[in-house]
């Protein structure tokens, strides 16, 4: 387990049952119209702790003047290799900081560090959906470079949020296929607006740049 301290007084550790809805609503809060009006996220993490894919190990939180202002966790999943057989790898997230404390740091500190426990662990890669504009920054690029593809997406198909960053240097060389997203992050509508309506009410926008409904 981590306990992991930098020098502007942040401390990255496990996090625990006592955190989980502390931590589930932090990820509402951070997510909450960004990419639909409201946010499931909240509900995935709630999910996803109980799924058998879920690395407890990397289940993490971070804390500024004890407070929780971030999170990060990671799944087990595999590369369906073109030559037959599998890959293991990793996905990421949700992962996210308090919304007042964004573009100040913290983020890549937190995805930095829990990349690093990632590697000690002995995980080769991780893949996963998100924003080269701040990935690229932290390693990442993008997954088509390695050969792999996103799942149930056609030919063509813009494949720019598709993520990849080598944990073991060489790991996917000679590896192309499709990767899996594990089946616990497909979670049912009706069942985010059951577990949302635990939390106090908050205005759902149809907002610019929002990718879904």
């Amino acid at each position: 387990m981590m306990i992991d301290h930098d020098s502007n007084e942040c401390l990255i550790r496990p996090e625990r049952e006592e955190d989980y809805r502390t931590v589930e609503n932090l990820i509402r809060e951070s997510f909450w119209n960004v990419y639909r009006p409201g946010c499931s996220e909240h509900y995935v993490i709630h999910v996803l702790r109980n799924d058998p894919a879920f690395v407890k190990e990397l289940d993490f939180v971070m804390e500024k003047d004890g407070k929780i202002i971030g999170q990060n966790m990671f799944m087990r999943t595999v590369i369906d290799a073109d030559g037959g057989g599998t890959v293991p790898v990793l996905t990421m997230g949700p992962i996210c900081i308090a919304p007042a404390l964004k573009r100040k740091g913290y983020g890549r500190f937190l995805l930095d560090r829990t990349l690093e426990k990632a590697s000690q662990l002995g995980y080769g890669a991780v893949l996963f959906e998100g924003n080269i504009g701040f990935y690229g920054n932290c390693g990442f690029t993008y997954a088509s470079k390695f050969g792999i593809r996103y799942h149930d997406l056609p030919e063509g198909a813009d494949q720019s949020f598709f993520l990849c960053k080598e944990l073991i240097p060489g790991y996917l060389d000679g590896v192309t296929g499709v990767y899996q997203t594990p089946a616990g992050y497909y979670v049912d509508d009706a069942d985010v607006e059951a577990f949302d309506a635990l939390f106090p009410h908050k205005e759902k926008l149809k907002l610019p740049g929002q990718i879904f409904d």
